[in-house]
C-alpha cells in the first residue's frame, strides 16, 4: 500500500510511512523465520509475533500509528528474544542513511530556530547543522553576536533533532558541506541563498544533493524582534 501525503510533495517522510516501512521489514523477517521448520515452542512465539503485526497493520490501516508502533515493536522484541536465545537466525533490514545539513547563525535561540531544526530533521536521518562563525556573522550582518561560537554551538547541540553540530569553515561556507556530503540540504526561509546555484556549487565539488527551502515561517518569532523586545522591557 503507498501512502501519498502532502509531506511526501514536501519531502518529508509521513509517520505513516515510516510505520509502514516498519511493517514491511517485519514482515520479511518473520517470513524468513518461518522458513526454517522451527521447533513448536520457537513456532508458538514466531505465531504470537505474527499476531501483533497484524494488530500493527490494523491499527495502521485506522490510522492509529501511535498504537501500531507499539504492537509492532512487540513482534519485534519477540522475534529478537528468539535470536538472542540462538533459537533462531535472523538479520534485520538496514534502511539507507539520509543525510541532511543545515545552516543557521542561531542566535539567542526561539521557537523559530527549534521548528526550522525539526522541519529540517524530517528530511532524513541524521541532521548535522552548520553553525556560523564570530567573524563571518560580523562579516556577513555587520554586527557581533549576542553568544560567542562556542556557546551557540552547545545550544544547538542540545536540541533533540541534531544528531551533531559544528562551526563554520572561517573563509570557506562550502567546506563543511564538503565534508559532511549530505543527501539534502535545508534552507531557511528568510536565508538569502538561492538553491540552485547552492546545488550546482556543490555538484563541482562532487557533492550530489537536494536543495530544498522550508516554505513557511514561524509567526512572530526571529532574533532581531527578540533583541528589540528585550531592548523595549529594559531600556525604556
Amino acid at each position: 500500500m503507498q501512502v501519498k501525503t502532502v509531506s511526501r510533495i514536501l519531502g518529508v517522510e509521513d509517520p505513516r510511512e515510516r510505520l509502514l516501512r516498519y511493517i514491511e521489514g517485519l514482515k520479511s523477517v518473520i517470513r524468513e523465520v518461518k522458513k526454517g521448520g522451527n521447533p513448536p515452542e520457537v513456532a508458538k512465539i514466531i505465531d504470537l509475533a505474527e499476531r501483533y503485526l497484524k494488530d500493527a497493520v490494523y491499527y495502521y490501516e485506522k490510522g492509529d500509528i501511535e498504537t501500531g508502533l507499539v504492537t509492532a515493536s512487540y513482534a519485534e522484541g519477540l522475534v529478537d528474544a528468539l535470536k538472542y536465545l540462538g533459537l533462531i537466525e535472523v538479520s534485520w533490514p538496514r534502511p539507507r542513511e539520509v543525510v541532511v545539513a543545515a545552516a543557521g547563525t542561531f542566535d539567542i535561540l526561539h521557537p523559530g530556530h527549534v521548528e526550522f531544526l525539526r522541519y529540517a530533521a524530517g528530511f532524513g536521518n541524521k541532521l548535522y547543522v552548520i553553525v556560523a562563525r564570530d567573524d563571518t556573522v560580523r562579516r556577513i550582518k555587520g554586527r557581533s553576536t549576542v553568544f560567542p561560537e562556542e556557546d551557540r554551538l552547545r545550544l544547538v547541540s542540545a536540541i533533540r533533532y541534531v544528531y551533531r553540530a559544528v562551526l563554520g569553515h572561517q573563509s570557506d561556507m562550502l567546506k563543511p558541506l564538503e565534508e559532511i556530503r549530505p543527501d539534502v540540504v535545508v534552507l531557511g526561509p528568510d536565508q538569502g541563498v538561492d538553491g540552485k546555484v547552492l546545488a550546482h556549487e556543490l555538484k563541482q565539488r562532487g557533492v550530489e544533493c537536494r536543495v530544498v527551502r522550508m516554505p513557511y515561517r514561524v509567526q512572530g518569532f526571529s532574533s532581531s524582534a527578540t533583541l528589540r523586545k528585550v531592548i523595549e522591557m529594559f531600556c525604556r
